[in-house]
């Protein structure tokens, strides 16, 4: 396909999967907020069923809301329910994943310094662990585990981890850490699309027959509901993650993202806490605290000293060496022309025609191409680590020109 539309196809994919995504949490987090914040109705309305009311204003206009213990005497004539929102963000996701990372395994998937695979067995280990890890997951919330949440907490997260490891030791860095995100989005879609959907067909069934409701149904959607807004907040940084590679490009990247699903569980648990008003800030506290600890836990290290033939250190760098290193590792892509069988336009509007140019662009070179070492991309150009500490001293001089 041609690069120039693959770059559209790209760009609305991408468009759609955010828009509808907002979509789908905005709704999960709107509902668990309204769950948390219904308060004790008068009597006439509980004698009618209703478990708990809200009033809210918004856009200029007073807002009645009103949750039944079971389920109204009567269906009403229309009935809004929420699940496009979750599917479209499902599908949006998928065909995004295929088009990048398995219509592109070659270029985004397949790291031969990790694994040598070929397209294909890149992609069945790919589908492989996306529909493995749902039926993992659905099979032990319908057993006994289901009643005891801690538990099944603890073993979900050791599953998760264990999957992260091994996606880590076999795709690139980028493409575990996506397929880590698509395991949970397909998870969190099929808990929609498979348990509360039906629970609330079966309820809305149930009415209409005039039939008793069974508990059962709401249980566990209210149960899968539960873990889908734990599991929001870890899936949103996977998805911005893929623009870090400080973070997604480091050494025990499969450890550090666990770190930031504790942190971002974290920080979910305390707001759910306080929209039922039994806040505990040393949450929020704590998964501050382990933030800056992750940061300062991962932060690049020093570059290592250039060595010059005779054996001492190198304090004065030589330009056209510079020049020469950036040259020949990063403008087959950076450049106004690029060279690159794969990108043909300078990514991220970043060129380094010139010495100029590289100065000007030092500070994401460093951060790039020396600390995360994401850079060159899958290192396509062989850069090696003499060369990136060289840049690195260069820097450290204030990435002269002259």
């Amino acid at each position: 396909m041609d690069p120039y539309i693959t770059e559209w196809v790209n760009l609305i994919l991408r468009f759609a999967h955010v828009v509808t995504g907002i979509a789908w949490i905005g709704a999960s987090f709107y509902f668990v907020w309204l769950d948390n914040h219904l308060e004790k109705p008068p009597g006439w309305k509980s004698d009618k069923g209703i478990g708990g009311d809200l009033w809210a204003i918004h856009g200029g206009g007073f807002y009645e809301i009103a949750k039944y213990k079971q389920a109204p005497e009567k269906m009403p004539e229309l009935l809004h329910w929420f699940k496009w929102e979750a599917y479209s963000t499902w599908l949006t996701g998928f065909v995004l994943l295929s088009l990048m990372f398995y219509v592109g395994a070659d270029i985004y998937l397949i790291d031969p310094n990790i694994a040598e695979l070929s397209q294909m067995q890149a992609i069945v280990i790919g589908l492989t662990s996306i529909v493995g890890g749902w039926i993992v997951y659905d099979v032990l919330c319908r057993t006994k585990l289901a009643e005891h949440g801690l538990l099944l907490g603890i073993i979900l997260m050791a599953l998760i981890t264990g999957l992260s490891y091994v996606l880590s030791e076999t795709f690139s860095a980028r493409g575990a850490f996506m397929h880590v995100g698509a395991v949970i989005g397909t998870i969190m879609a099929g808990n929609v699309f498979f348990t509360i959907m039906p629970s609330q067909r079966a309820l809305v069934a149930s009415v209409e027959k005039g039939e008793p409701v069974d508990p059962t149904w709401g249980a566990k959607a209210k149960l899968r509901s539960t873990h889908n807004t734990y599991a929001t907040l870890p899936l949103v940084f996977i998805m911005i993650s893929n623009h870090y590679p400080m973070i997604f490009n480091h050494e025990y990247n499969w450890l550090v993202l666990m770190v930031i699903f504790v942190i971002t569980a974290a920080i979910r648990q305390y707001f759910v806490a306080k929209h039922k008003g039994t806040q505990s800030p040393l949450v929020l506290v704590g998964a501050v605290v382990l933030s800056i600890v992750l940061a300062v836990a991962i932060a690049p290290k020093s570059a290592a000293p250039i060595i010059d033939e005779d054996g001492s250190e190198v304090h004065t760098v030589d330009l056209k060496k510079v020049n020469d290193i950036i040259t020949s590792r990063c403008t087959g892509c950076h450049s106004s022309a690029p060279t690159d069988d794969i990108f043909k336009v300078a990514q991220g509007g970043v060129i380094l025609d010139n010495l100029a140019q590289m100065s000007r662009w030092a500070p994401r070179i460093k951060a790039r191409a020396v600390d995360a070492k994401d850079m060159p991309f899958m290192n396509k150009t062989k850069i090696e680590d003499d060369e990136r500490n060289y840049i690195a001293l260069w820097i450290a001089q204030g990435a002269p020109v002259k």
